[in-house]
């Protein structure tokens, strides 16, 4: 979303695109600016595009026998100090623009941001990851890593895999801005299928803040949860956010729901106080955290649909007119310009989103993920320094440039861990890792439960046990001698990538 710069408002951000299904946008479009238009930072400059899907292709699923029952049996038995700890979050609510929360705590103090990084910050995901300072462990032939980075916080991750390749304060706790969003939709988007249709009230429009984004949403029309979701994703809006809010039993319910799927996914660094990500005291998540959010959404069908969606039709005011009732539409763009362009960057080969964000608290955040030959890389950057136009996707594209050529070349300093719970799911006889990829029910997601969980995964994450998993057959396999199948990765559908 994006807060305009007055006295006493903060501005509220976004831009982001990797896709892995058939977009919303038309195979071809042509857009008549770049830039410049509704919430967007640039000028008006004349250009011309085309957004055209290439072919899908599957994502190769590899398993490995690796473990044995003596090792599982000692990490069975690790120190409980390794394992990941676990916050407090006690959101309560009321008020406006946000609900009122009480911050958790962690390993790395309260939930205010700090001027500079902790010493001690969490080590989920490993011990590196908690140390200030930029972690990376080059190898013979692996490129150095790009000049000129100047964000607060960063982190290059393999989506699938959840090797951590590259971090810079991965686990510093800083104001998200719009990113918070992917949280939201993560864990709001499985519950309502995208026919619902929703009048507004005034209600639901209530407690924005000053400034915010918005796509357009008014008092006393009809929206479908379809259109809702475009409205979140493409025009990070907080009207679109509130309203949804609303459907889930109001801002305070909300935001209650999204502390604990954070906590679920062992997003500890994360306190959410308001579900939109408009600045608000204590609201805080990590480079980490925020890729784990898109690594969990990624795995939903319409989360991958609308991240990807480069430009959709939105449901215009109804109009009366010589007795004659009708209502129009309008044209909204993805702010993400890794995934529009704009005009002095270019579409990222291979980008297929997520999400983006600016606040006054916040600077610039996004979110990225892209593929290049068979590798997915997921990549966020938090707060640049630097302040030139675009700067936030300038430094994504450099460091997933770097990713793409440094893969296989570099020791990973860390992990994504898996969410919790994933494993005690997925050791059932009969558990399918893959039911996130359902009929579409839920909003297309396939989720049935009320707190979705993300895929097939198989690293706990909790004192760096590995877990036992086959992904194909979505079954716990204990082999002959005591060892166990397990699958490092984690599969993401087929993506779509846009292409000039």
């Amino acid at each position: 979303m994006t807060q305009l710069h007055t006295p006493k408002a903060s501005r509220n951000q976004e831009t982001g695109r990797l896709s892995f299904m058939g977009s919303v946008s038309p195979a071809v479009v042509r857009f008549r600016d770049r830039g410049g238009e509704g919430d967007g930072t640039s000028r008006r400059v004349p250009g011309t595009f085309s957004v055209v899907p290439a072919p899908m292709k599957q994502t190769v699923r590899r398993t490995l026998l690796v473990t044995s029952a003596t090792l599982a049996s000692l990490a069975l038995t690790a120190p409980a100090s390794l394992a990941a700890p676990s916050p407090s979050p006690s959101p309560a609510a009321s008020g406006s623009p946000s609900a009122s929360v009480s911050p958790s705590t962690s390993p790395s103090g309260s939930a205010s941001p700090s001027v500079t990084p902790p010493a001690n910050m969490s080590s989920v995901g490993g011990t590196r990851l908690g140390q200030a300072g930029t972690q990376v462990a080059i190898a013979g032939g692996a490129p150095v890593l790009p000049k000129d980075l100047t964000a607060r916080s960063w982190i290059v991750a393999d989506a699938e895999s959840g090797d951590v390749l590259a971090a810079h304060n991965a686990h510093w706790r800083l104001p998200p801005a719009s990113t918070m969003k992917m949280l939201f939709a993560d864990t709001v988007l499985p519950r309502f299928p995208k026919t619902t249709v929703h009048k507004v009230e005034a209600k639901d429009l209530a407690g924005m803040g000053a400034g915010s984004s918005l796509v357009g949403i008014k008092e006393g029309e009809t929206y479908t949860v379809h259109d809702l979701w475009l409205g979140v994703f493409l025009r990070s809006g907080n009207d679109a956010v509130h309203v949804l809010s609303q459907m889930n039993g109001g801002i305070a319910e909300t935001v209650k729901d999204m502390n604990e799927h954070a906590e679920e996914l062992q997003a500890l660094d994360t306190n959410v106080v308001s579900p939109d990500g408009y600045d608000a005291p204590h609201q805080v998540s990590s480079a980490y955290d925020l890729t784990l959010f898109a690594r969990s959404g990624l795995q939903k069908q319409d989360f991958r649909e609308y991240c990807s969606t480069v430009t959709a039709k939105f449901p215009g005011e109804t109009t009366k007119k010589k007795g004659k009732t009708s209502r129009g539409t309008f044209e909204i763009q993805n702010t993400n310009r890794l995934l529009s362009g704009d005009y002095d960057i270019s579409q990222y080969p291979g980008i297929a989103g997520v999400k983006n964000g600016n606040t006054t608290n916040a600077g610039a955040t996004f979110t990225g993920v892209a593929e290049r030959n068979g590798k997915v890389l997921l990549v966020t950057v938090m707060n640049p320094e630097k302040t030139d136009h675009n700067e936030v996707y300038k430094e994504t594209a450099a460091l997933l440039d770097w990713g793409f050529q440094a893969a296989g070349k570099v020791t990973p300093v860390g992990e994504l861990v898996a969410p919790r719970g994933t494993a005690q799911a997925s050791s059932q006889p009969g558990a399918n890792p893959s039911a996130s990829e359902g009929s579409g029910q839920a909003g297309g997601a396939g989720d049935v439960s009320a707190k979705p969980v993300a895929g097939a995964v198989t690293e706990s994450g909790s004192g760096g046990m590995w877990i036992a998993l086959a992904i194909t057959g979505g079954l716990l396999v204990l082999l002959a001698g005591g060892g166990y199948l397990v699958n490092r990765r984690w599969p993401l559908p087929d993506l779509v990538r846009r292409r000039r």
